[in-house]
């Protein structure tokens, strides 16, 4: 039996009104991939790209497009099995079925699984409006709403809505009402994380993507029935129920027996990950091997460095020549000044402050903008 697979426009004014069509997707009625409302261009790239008004396997309740940072985003297809089993075992790590609150775009996966773990768990989601963006006095009001209902209650914020909701008291106020908060699509300024937690808030970090129906590791520690191994190359594959049948759109070797090869390199210590950095990032200099996300957390834990990207450019000599860009206040000779604990080796040859770091989505840099950056000086 199949479907034909239809669009599923969501709207950043009301992710709430795909509700019923998400409902009957989970109950197999129906094969979705869920494309922004307001953005046509992408809308009509993602129809095109997932083959909408084809046949697919009945199974499959949402094709979830990649994010697509690395060129044309990929579909992965995800039964209802693997979209409930998230929710359950998202529910079961943080303490049981709550409200609540949707606050990132829900045609990406984090967001469509608050609607998931909603339906799962019999609530009613509240969701802002983010059709002018995160609003913090609108967060706070929402969050003062579900309290009022004494239930648990949790949100997923990227980190750079972490940052601006704790830049105000109304802000901070308003996450220590979350029992959770979970915190992913980018990695996160490590003194973010140590500042929210000085502040009695609950952040959880979650590793996961399209391809896995969400965070399947939280805090570093795999989500119920997930399996984590590390390959010969420190390439990070994860198995479990959670893991998408494939890819809609493209053939990949990523999907092999039930596992998912990730493009990320990383390495267990007894139960817990540490992801390094991705794979296809890595800069050969010199005949040495950096991962730039490492030397990124160097960066961002000088005070005065909000963000921070490291990639390499062609060098004659070297192979690939390592240079860094940053924001925040720091100077660049307090940068130069941080980086001499480092291997020489390892130094930028050249390190850039940028007004604001150019982005891919919602708290990713993008990594070729920065590139051209480079090259163009």
């Amino acid at each position: 039996m199949t479907h034909l697979l239809a669009p599923l426009p969501v709207s950043l004014h009301d992710p709430s009104a795909i509700l019923d069509d998400l409902e009957a997707a989970i109950a197999g009625r129906h094969s979705y991939v869920p494309v922004p409302a307001e953005d046509k261009t992408k809308a009509e790239l993602l129809r095109n790209h997932m083959r909408v008004g084809e046949p697919i396997a009945e199974d499959i309740a949402l094709v979830v497009p990649t994010s697509g940072s690395t060129g044309t985003p990929k579909g992965a297809q995800l039964t209802a099995a693997n979209l409930v089993a998230s929710a359950d075992a998202t529910h079961e790590r943080l303490g049981g079925p709550g409200q609540w609150l949707l606050a990132m775009p829900a045609h990406h996966i984090a967001g469509i699984q608050v609607l998931v773990r909603s339906l799962v768990a019999g609530v009613e989601p509240l969701c802002l409006d983010l059709s002018h963006g995160f609003d913090v006095p609108a967060f706070a009001k929402a969050a003062a709403e579900l309290a009022a209902t004494g239930d648990r209650m949790y949100t997923g914020l990227t980190p750079m809505q972490l940052a601006k909701a704790m830049d105000s008291l109304q802000g901070i106020d308003a996450l220590r009402e979350f029992d959770a908060i979970l915190v992913g699509g980018a990695a996160t300024h490590p003194q973010l994380l140590e500042s929210a937690r000085k502040l009695r808030i609950r952040p959880v970090t979650t590793y996961g993507s399209s391809e896995t129906a969400g965070g399947c590791v939280y805090d570093g520690v795999s989500l119920r029935d997930t399996e984590i191994q590390i390959d010969d190359d420190g390439r990070i594959l994860l198995g479990g129920p959670t893991i998408a049948h494939g890819y809609r759109n493209v053939h990949s070797d990523a999907f092999h027996d039930g596992w998912f090869a990730t493009s990320d390199a990383g390495y267990l210590n007894g139960d817990t990950l540490t992801v390094t950095g991705r794979l296809d990032n890595i800069i050969n200099s010199g005949g040495l091997k950096l991962h730039p996300e490492a030397l990124e957390q160097f960066l961002l834990h000088i005070p005065g460095v909000d963000a921070a990207c490291v990639v390499g450019i062609p060098d004659k000599r070297l192979g690939q020549m390592i240079v860094a860009a940053y924001t925040g206040w720091a100077s660049r000779t307090d940068i130069l000044i941080a980086l001499d604990d480092l291997p020489r080796w390892q130094v930028p040859k050249d390190v850039k402050r940028l007004p604001e770091m150019p982005l891919t989505g919602p708290g990713k840099v993008d990594r070729r903008a920065v590139t051209a950056l480079f090259q163009k000086a």
